[in-house]
């Protein structure tokens, strides 16, 4: 099984505030969300949203539809 650290590795500080601030503590709780909204909130940026697409990746996860 693959372990992905939380936050993923190169997670910028401000994308972690802003999973953190709408209750998103693991890449479980992550992969019930829809890529939208998480990119969509302040402090996350194309690169964050790069980021924990790979790490939902790597656990073999994925957003929502």
């Amino acid at each position: 099984m693959n372990t992905v650290p939380w936050p993923p590795k190169g997670l910028a500080k401000p994308a972690h505030r802003a999973l953190a601030g709408a209750g998103i503590h693991s890449l479980e709780e992550l992969a019930a969300r829809r890529e939208a909204d998480v990119a969509a909130l302040h402090g996350m940026g194309p690169n964050g949203v790069k980021t924990l697409c790979e790490a939902l990746a790597a656990k073999g996860l994925r957003f929502t539809a």
